[in-house]
């Protein structure tokens, strides 16, 4: 986006060129109707259209929309149910291994820095897309094809998929956290569209996944998408080619002084912490509750399409969730929104030790009815939570290095999250929770829950500024832009080009051979 354009956008509100429509359509309709809802959301995605550039919004629903949401909620549900039947090892040990996904998440920042300062013949962007449609279409190949293969194989083939989202998720967030900081007011709707995409497309993935994993077996959905994603991207390539190696060098060593610099700042590594620890401390039962859940003596033996039911249902509430967030929550203060939002996390986790425990029958509820509420409560909750700690994230990232920046703060959340998943295998062999064993699993969730409790004592490390606030120095943004040689930015091809244009740069592309 032209910074004269950008700045324009920053002046004006963003909702001020939508404020008649949005007058025009209350007066027609009530704002409970579904036909009024769809019109909010319409207009909605319209006006981040105008603002953002529509081709930019195309990017993030490939990336969270198709990539995150349908392709990983297929890679849930099979990775789940790959271990358990193809592989038939214990949830213990499902845990240490699914920790291992969380690798290429936690090396974000070495992807951030190859998309910010290693260009491919003077393109920051588009190869990063291919690599990573490549690296996922072979992995997710390879172990459909092979099928029983030793476990080392075989996580070196998911880790592989994982990866290869991982590589794309970094190259579109740079882009996200550098128009969250140039149009400040649109970084909570940035997130919540990322969130929407996600949720969407995690709807239609969990909804078929348990029919195709019954009659065809756990199978893995290659990112085709990504690639011809890295084709149809528009941008301009860097006519410096020359010394693209030594720019490469200094923008190396400007990234790196600005990350160290920028991570030592208190209004920084706090919130940092919080993210890390919030998420340690909650340790993952989700093997054990998956486990427990399909055994036809010990748990309530629900079927593949069900389990697919389930997470359906939960992807629909994770919508309800950013829709909640987007249409009231996001004006609200980072530490007095996660506060309440942490006290729900650990009142929702009661839900599943009433579930293990069996109380629902005790009451008259059915298995079936209870998992779906409490699905729903916990996936509307987790994304209440988890929204503005994104929406954080963003704010604490520096002009220039951006997508390096905010690779590192999600590098520190997704250690959180591999924390979680090896913590939480670590309490189910301790409590010998296993196969066919579930005598303590109640304890481990129990355990789990008190510890989500626990970190409302460390809700000081949130600061208390509102989710539109800079919350890093001012001169840090503009040395660090100014340190920036030339930031190439992310652009995807224009609707309105026409047709021969479009060929002609599909041949550029041809002849460079990227």
């Amino acid at each position: 986006m032209d910074p004269l354009e950008t700045r324009e956008l920053v002046k004006k509100s963003p909702t001020d060129s939508s404020k008649k429509d949005d007058g025009q359509s209350s007066e027609t309709c009530s704002r409970t109707s579904p036909l009024c809802i769809f019109m909010e959301l319409f207009q909605w995605l319209q006006m981040l259209s105008t603002q953002l550039n529509p081709t930019f919004i195309f990017g993030v629903v490939v990336v969270y929309g198709l990539s995150q949401g349908l392709s990983g909620s297929f890679f849930k549900v099979f990775t789940d149910y790959y271990w358990k039947d193809v592989q038939k090892v214990q949830p213990s040990a499902v845990q240490l291994y699914m920790g291992l996904y969380y690798i290429p998440w936690v090396m974000k920042p070495i992807w951030g820095l190859f998309t910010d300062v290693f260009p491919v013949r003077g393109y920051k962007r588009r190869p990063y897309f291919i690599v990573a449609g490549v690296l996922g279409c072979v992995s997710a190949m390879l172990i459909a094809l092979l099928g029983k293969v030793p476990i080392a194989v075989a996580l070196s083939c998911l880790v592989g998929m994982t990866a290869g989202v991982a590589i794309a998720d970094v190259t579109i967030d740079a882009c996200i956290a550098k128009n969250s900081i140039e149009i400040r007011a649109l970084a909570p709707d940035m997130q919540s569209l990322c969130g929407f995409c996600s949720s969407v497309g995690a709807l239609i993935g969990y909804s078929s996944s348990g029919f195709f994993v019954h009659h065809l077996g756990p199978q893995a959905v290659p990112p085709v998408l990504l690639i011809v994603l890295g084709f149809v991207i528009y941008e301009v390539r860097s006519t410096s080619l020359q010394s693209e190696k030594k720019k490469a060098m200094e923008d190396l060593q400007m990234a790196l002084r600005g990350m160290s610099k920028t991570i030592k700042l208190p209004q920084v590594w706090k919130p940092s912490l919080f993210m890390y620890l919030s998420l340690a401390l909650s340790i993952s039962t989700h093997e054990g509750h998956f486990y427990w859940y399909t055994d036809p003596k010990a748990g309530p033996a629900f079927s593949q399409e069900f389990v697919g039911i389930i997470y359906a249902v939960g992807a629909l509430a994770s919508i309800a969730g950013v829709l909640i967030y987007q249409k009231a929550l996001k004006n609200y203060p980072f530490r007095s929104l996660l506060l309440y939002a942490q006290i729900l996390y650990g009142v929702s986790g009661m839900l599943d030790l009433t579930f293990v425990l069996r109380w629902n029958l005790a009451i008259g509820i059915p298995d079936y009815f209870f998992v779906i509420a409490e699905e729903c409560v916990t996936r509307i909750v987790s994304r209440i939570r988890w929204m503005p700690m994104i929406v954080l994230s963003t704010r604490l990232c520096p002009l220039g290095i951006e997508g390096t920046f905010f690779a590192l703060l999600m590098c520190i959340d997704s250690l959180g999250s591999l924390s979680s998943k090896w913590g939480g295998g670590v309490f189910l062999h301790l409590f010998h929770v296993t196969r066919s064993d579930f005598t303590n699993l109640w304890l481990v969730i129990l355990i789990r829950n008190v510890l989500r409790f626990a970190t409302l004592g460390l809700i000081f490390l949130v600061p208390r500024g509102d989710q539109a606030d800079n919350l890093i120095p001012p001169d840090i943004l503009t040395a660090n832009s100014a340190a920036s040689l030339d930031d190439d930015g992310l652009e995807l091809v224009p609707v309105k080009e026409t047709s021969e244009e479009v060929h002609l740069l599909i041949d550029e592309n041809h002849v460079q051979k990227f």
